[in-house]
């Protein structure tokens, strides 16, 4: 079981998708997630990994994961921006831990 905390960027970049259908299944694999279910997942550098969603352009969740309970979701993006979005997700990660 993990605790799934999210970050107001990814829930700006979730609430913002226009595509519903990916809404509800991302919202479905974070609950997966909270069961302690992350399915698809591989590392990407500086502690942030990347859930796949395999819809529509190939949706990205980028996390964290703290501890053996805690995961914060960091930032999403698809396929097209995934460098971009590895990249804002390691910075959101760094900016979380000089809080």
């Amino acid at each position: 079981m993990f605790t799934v905390r999210q970050t107001a960027e990814f829930q700006d970049w979730l609430d913002g998708l226009k595509d519903i259908k990916a809404q509800l299944r991302i919202v479905a694999r974070l609950r997966l997630a909270e069961a302690g279910h992350l399915g698809d997942w591989k590392p990407v550098g500086n502690e942030v990994s990347e859930m796949r969603i395999a819809l529509g352009p190939g949706y990205r969740l980028y996390f964290t994961k703290r501890q053996s309970i805690l995961i914060v979701m960091l930032a999403g993006g698809d396929k097209s921006s995934q460098a971009r979005d590895i990249k804002r997700a390691q910075k959101i990660l760094q900016l979380l831990e000089l809080e």
